[in-house]
C-alpha cells in the first residue's frame, strides 16, 4: 500500500523531467496564468479524465466533476465553479460530459438504499421520471441505462441554461455555448449529442430570466 502511494510521487518527478526535457520553460508559462476556453462538467469516475480523453494539456480546460455530471441549482460548489469560469475566465464553451456505464446512473435505476448518496441520486431519478415512457419501453437493461446517461446529459445542459450565471452572460452578448457529450469507456470515443445552446431562445420561455 505504502509503496503504491509513493509511486505517485515518483511518477510526478518523472513527469516533471519529461515536460522540462520538451520545454525548459513549460512550468514558467503554466504558472503565469490560465486562459481556458472550456469548462468541463464531468463525472468523478476515475476512467474519465478530461484532459487525456480530449488530447488537451493542463491549462486548456477548467474542470468540475461530481457523481454523474450533475448540474444542481442548490450545489454551491458547482455554481461557484460556473461563476468563476463564465464571469472571470470568460470560457467560450461549457461541456457536460457523461459516460456509458456510469455507476451513479445505474444506481439511480435501482430501488436500493445506498446511504447519503441517495439524496444525490434522486436528481437522476427525476430525469428518469421525466422520460419514463421512453425508458420503460427499452427492454434491455444496458440499452436503457445508456439512454438514461444521454437523457441525463441533455437535462444537465438544460439546467445550465436555466442559471442566472449563464443567462446574464448571454445578455452581455458574451460568446458562450453549452454542449452535451457522452464518453464510451469501452472504445474511448466521445459521442456528441449535438446540443449547442447559445442563447435563451434555446430554452422554454418559462425559464427566461428578465
Amino acid at each position: 500500500m505504502e509503496k503504491s502511494y509513493k509511486q505517485l510521487l515518483e511518477n510526478n518527478k518523472q513527469w516533471v523531467a519529461s515536460q522540462l526535457a520538451q520545454d525548459p520553460v513549460y512550468f514558467d508559462k503554466l504558472a503565469h496564468s490560465q486562459n481556458p476556453e472550456y469548462l468541463w462538467i464531468g463525472c468523478s469516475d476515475s476512467r474519465v479524465p478530461a484532459n487525456q480523453i480530449t488530447g488537451t494539456s493542463p491549462g486548456d480546460i477548467f474542470v468540475h466533476r461530481n457523481i454523474a455530471n450533475m448540474v444542481i441549482h442548490s450545489d454551491m460548489n458547482m455554481l461557484s465553479v460556473l461563476s468563476y469560469a463564465v464571469e472571470v475566465l470568460k470560457v467560450k464553451h461549457i461541456i457536460v460530459c457523461g459516460h456509458y456505464g456510469c455507476g451513479g446512473v445505474l444506481a439511480a435505476m435501482e430501488n436500493k438504499q445506498f446511504g447519503l448518496i441517495d439524496n444525490w441520486l434522486r436528481h437522476i431519478k427525476d430525469v428518469y421520471r421525466l422520460h419514463f415512457k421512453e425508458l420503460d419501453a427499452i427492454s434491455n437493461t444496458k440499452d436503457r441505462a445508456d439512454r438514461l446517461v444521454e437523457l441525463n446529459v441533455i437535462e444537465q445542459v438544460q439546467d445550465l441554461g436555466k442559471t442566472s450565471i449563464v443567462q446574464n452572460a448571454w445578455k452581455r452578448e458574451q460568446p458562450l455555448h453549452i454542449h452535451g457529450w457522452v464518453y464510451d469507456v469501452k472504445d474511448g470515443i466521445i459521442k456528441d449529442l449535438r446540443m449547442n445552446f447559445k442563447s435563451t431562445s434555446d430554452l422554454h420561455s418559462v425559464y427566461h430570466l428578465d
